[in-house]
């Protein structure tokens, strides 16, 4: 891994779970890790439902878009985690690819969506932990 770790969360349409988890390791990382998100069949917007889930817990992803999923930034992340969408990226020596099993929040209100969003953020605050542990100064 490099220096500052990247991570990159994939999802097909890059609309739900991977603009949570990517906002939750934005959040709760800072600039410790390098965070991108991508779909290999990106949607329109955001889930409003994902925005609004977020938005209650004071992470604002209204202004963030879906993103195509390209083979350079799977290079360019040293660890790939697919939602549980049955999205796959190309796979590159050296790079950790990692599945979390996460419900679609897609179609769902928000009350749907709060208990995923919570989920994600359990499974970002332990990926923090692996790759990027706060340092005592």
């Amino acid at each position: 891994m490099s220096e500052k770790p990247s991570v990159l969360f994939v999802c097909v349409h890059n609309a739900g779970r991977s603009q949570m988890a990517a906002a939750w390791l934005t959040h709760l990382a800072g600039d410790r890790v390098e965070v991108r998100s991508a779909g290999s069949n990106p949607g329109d917007a955001v889930n409003p439902a994902a925005v609004e889930a977020m938005a209650e817990v004071g992470i604002d992803i209204s202004a963030e878009t879906p993103k195509i999923l390209t083979v350079d930034a799977v290079k360019e992340s040293d660890v790939c985690i697919t939602m549980g969408c049955g999205d796959t990226c190309p796979v590159f020596p050296g790079k950790r690819y990692l599945d979390w099993k996460l419900e679609d929040p897609a179609g769902q209100g928000v009350a749907a969506v709060r208990p995923i969003r919570d989920e994600i953020k359990g499974m970002v605050e332990g990926l923090i932990e692996e790759i990027a542990p706060e340092t005592s100064k």
